[in-house]
């Protein structure tokens, strides 16, 4: 585990935003961790949580042009991400995000801010089922720009429904794009093995053997 990585582990921690016990996904499934971006809810919050996600695509080799934020939880974060890739890495990018439903006045349409252009990163929280990376690809193409990839905070690395890929995986094979993650669950996994109890640790084991990829 790279340094980066434990240190968002222990600030998704501090934030109340990554959590162990017992909790009931969508899904149905009993998950012993739960992980909810929407309680970065703070000025600094966010503003470190941008530099998480940028120092997460500076470390990658992908190249890409302009950021994209799905709605709804995709435009505060590409926003920080922009933020902190200027502030940062001296590295200033345009970005965009989306509208669910477009507008009929004013500048119209569902996208605001940048055009999108050339190769373009869409920034979001999680890939669960892969819906708002979906759409935002198809807008992407429909525009005439090229999906560079997408960067989420977390990769659960965890089989769909139906059949034996996860979101991340079936997301790589439709499109041939790469999926970028801060941590993945086997990172997780890594420091409940050093940190939590072996209560926690037996249970993160147990999802990874039922549902794992």
């Amino acid at each position: 585990m790279h340094d980066y990585q434990q240190k968002f582990i222990e600030f998704a921690i501090q934030r109340n935003v990554l959590r162990f016990g017992e909790f009931t996904l969508k899904s149905g499934r009993t998950s012993p961790y739960f992980f909810n971006a929407g309680l970065f809810q703070t000025g600094d919050a966010l503003s470190a949580l941008g530099a998480f996600y940028a120092d997460r695509m500076m470390a990658a080799s992908g190249s890409f042009d302009v950021l994209f934020g799905p709605p709804y939880k995709g435009i505060p974060l590409v926003s920080a991400m922009a933020v902190a890739l200027s502030r940062d890495h001296g590295r200033s990018l345009p970005y965009a995000y989306a509208r669910k439903e477009a507008k009929d006045h004013g500048e119209g349409g569902v996208l605001v801010g940048a055009p999108l252009e050339g190769r373009v990163l869409i920034v979001d929280d999680v890939v669960t089922a892969g819906t708002a990376a979906n759409e935002a690809i198809e807008m992407i193409r429909a525009a005439g720009a090229e999906p560079a990839g997408v960067l989420v905070a977390i990769d659960r690395e965890e089989r769909g429904q139906e059949g034996s890929l996860s979101a991340v995986q079936a997301l790589e094979a439709n499109h041939g794009i790469p999926v970028y993650s801060i941590v993945t669950f086997s990172e997780i996994l890594e420091f409940v093995e050093e940190t939590r109890s072996a209560e926690e640790q037996n249970a993160m084991l147990a999802y990874r053997e039922a549902y794992g990829v």
